[in-house]
């Protein structure tokens, strides 16, 4: 999702596309939602944003899994290089465009995919609607409070229709999670404890790029935890209604003796060990560093420069309008990458985890560990299993296999792409789609979070839009 993170850069390219509206429309993805196609054989798409998850999940691979039933028919980046490289790499033969409304204009897609940086979804989102294109956004929905309510006041004023892209819902880990809380396999849910650790090689990497700046992520609690909160929301079946965090930037950043320009140029990298060596990546280097001339845009940037202003550790406390309370924390220099989670119930204790070390039979590279779960290339049969032990009180535990494979966010990212193109009428008894309100609730929990740290008190998440919270969490 790269798009360069200038202030310069990106008002000179939001004018040259017309003045700019702040805002996100994202409509319901009820069960049998629909992009609309009209009677026409293919739905005509277009894409802004080439960076690295543009063309990979929402370009290359829906040209080659998705041709017969969508066409690209405009690619757009203020970047003119990436740009070039983004379509050869996509395989797309359509036009491309550094002018956003232009394409809009020339192109009139069905549908416009958005994959820019998380602080302009909501310009893009909106002016697309506003020509006439459904919208598919890549999380967050957006990145502060104002703009979640202009989504919801442009929402109620378009018939067009939004998707946001929660694609950990649809993994089969999670999926058997949510089962065995739909059923109350362990009574009513009273607590839940969810910790998410980011390794040195993926933790990191987040503070190379443009997520490293608040302005253009929201911080990490509204780019990366969104994941995190939705599965919380979706898992609890209920809105989050008030909010405590603590949280502090004192690892990366200023939080260093020495600093370079970036990896390639450092003059410290027999004693960084966080070194990085884009070169070694052929994507990498014909996607950013060939076109860093074109908008200044660094991909390989020193962890340790001073224009770092998110949160590397984090802890949020969230009590839902059902009255179950949550621990949630971050971690993002972890020596290993995965995940735990915990349900407390009336009758029992659910328990899962992913990657932890001395859980599993195997030893991998944690860098390669990474790169797998980022793969966009899905294996046909799981290549292990995931565990989910159930303990009932007073009584014995079962320890439940799911199978995993490798690849896509654990097989999440074929069914969300399936059910958003090839069956969206499919039914939905787990209520994986998600709509306008999920997407909003899981943002302003991450945006709630972080107005606590800096005000020091807890929020509720009534104080940010019109939203209120419900006990029962709204079907979409």
């Amino acid at each position: 999702m790269e798009l360069n993170s200038s202030k310069m850069n990106r008002r000179k390219f939001i004018a040259t596309s017309a003045t700019a509206l702040a805002g996100v429309l994202l409509a319901n993805a009820a069960p049998g939602y629909a992009f609309t196609r009209g009677m026409q054989q293919k739905q005509k798409v277009a894409l802004v944003g080439t960076g690295i998850r543009g063309i990979t999940f929402w370009g290359r691979r829906l040209v080659d899994q998705y041709s017969d039933i969508l066409d690209f028919v405009g690619l757009c980046d203020i970047n003119p290089g990436r740009l070039a490289f983004g379509k050869e790499y996509i395989g797309a033969d359509c036009p491309t465009f550094t002018n956003f409304e232009k394409m809009m204009d020339e192109t009139q897609p069905d549908l416009l995919i958005v994959t820019t940086v998380d602080a302009t979804h909501d310009y893009f989102i909106v002016r697309g609607m506003e020509k006439g294109a459904d919208v598919l956004t890549e999380k967050p929905m957006t990145t502060d409070e104002y703009k979640c309510q202009r989504i919801l006041d442009t929402e109620r004023k378009t018939g067009k229709n939004l998707i946001v892209g929660f694609n950990y819902r649809y993994s089969p880990h999670f999926t058997k999670l949510k089962e065995l809380l739909a059923e109350q396999r362990v009574g009513k849910t009273t607590s839940v404890d969810f910790h998410w650790y980011l390794n040195t090689y993926h933790g990191a990497s987040y503070f190379r790029r443009w997520h490293g700046e608040r302005q253009s992520s929201g911080t990490l609690l509204v780019h990366k935890a969104t994941h995190h909160f939705d599965l919380l929301n979706w898992f609890i079946d209920s809105e989050p209604y008030e909010v405590f965090a603590h949280g502090e930037l004192e690892h990366y950043g200023i939080n260093n003796s020495f600093r370079g320009n970036k990896c390639r140029t450092c003059p410290h990298t027999d004693k960084c060990q966080f070194y990085w060596d884009i070169t070694g990546n052929d994507t990498y280097m014909k996607l950013y560093v060939d076109n860093e001339h074109h908008d200044g845009y660094i991909r390989d940037n020193c962890l340790w420069r001073h224009e770092i202003d998110i949160y590397d550790k984090m802890a949020v406390q969230i009590k839902y309008a059902n009255n179950v309370q949550v621990s949630y924390s971050l971690t993002t220099y972890s020596p290993y990458e995965g995940w735990r989670i915990a349900f407390n119930g009336f009758n029992g204790r659910i328990d899962s985890w992913q990657d932890i070390p001395w859980r599993a039979d195997e030893r991998v590279s944690q860098a390669e560990l990474h790169e797998a779960e980022m793969s966009q290339e899905e294996k046909q049969k799981a290549s292990q299993y995931r565990e989910v032990m159930v303990m009932d009180n007073f009584g014995d535990y079962e320890l439940i296999k799911v199978p995993h494979g490798r690849g896509g966010h654990g097989g999440g990212d074929k069914r969300l792409q399936d059910r958003i193109f090839v069956d969206p009428d499919s039914p939905d008894p787990l209520n994986h789609a998600a709509g306008s309100r999920d997407g909003a609730m899981s943002i302003l929990i991450g945006i709630a979070a972080r107005k606590s740290i800096e005000k020091g008190r807890p929020v509720k998440i009534s104080e940010l839009t019109s939203l209120k919270p419900q006990v029962d969490r709204p079907v979409s």
